[in-house]
């Protein structure tokens, strides 16, 4: 059975990976009294965390760079408890806490229920998370500027040229 965590006043919330562009692993991590949580996640898994918080952050008051300070690095050894699955947020207006809960992604033919991860955030952790997590996303491989695919660094076989290749400049 996979562990369940709940991470109500966390020290650490951040995103980070692991490996080259192109074979990066990416994970969220949190921490919390000692405690370090990491989940493994799919790149456009934190894009999309990002940007919905950035836009649940437009409808707060702003929170200054100095508060907001800047996510740490991932703790290592990234070693991760589980692979996530759906995210869900809210906004916490009592506490005026963001709530991350994050499943664990488990095949159909599991019997056991999935891991679950809760997080409480304050504003501060998300306005410093946001713009990090979408540098971090966009520090990836180039885009072909035909396609939009990933560019590897031996090249690419972009399906909009055809069978051609632009000449070197």
């Amino acid at each position: 059975m996979s562990s369940s965590f709940r991470f109500d006043e966390p020290e650490a919330f951040t995103a980070g990976t692991v490996g080259e562009p192109g074979a990066r692993t990416f994970f969220l991590q949190v921490v919390e009294a000692g405690q370090v949580v990491s989940l493994k996640c799919e790149k456009q898994q934190v894009a999309a965390l990002a940007e919905y918080l950035a836009e649940l952050l437009a409808d707060l008051p702003p929170v200054s760079h100095e508060v907001a300070g800047i996510p740490p690095a991932l703790v290592e050894p990234v070693l991760a408890e589980w692979v996530a699955g759906s995210m869900g947020v809210a906004w916490d207006e009592d506490d005026e806490r963001f709530v991350i809960v994050v499943d664990e992604l488990v095949p159909d033919d599991r019997d056991e229920p999935p891991g679950v991860a809760r997080f409480r955030l304050t504003a501060a952790q998300v306005a410093a998370f946001v713009p990090h997590a979408t540098e971090l996303v966009g520090q990836g491989r180039p885009l072909c500027p035909l396609c939009g695919h990933p560019v590897d660094p031996d090249g690419h076989a972009c399906p909009r040229s055809n069978g051609h290749h632009r000449p070197s400049t």
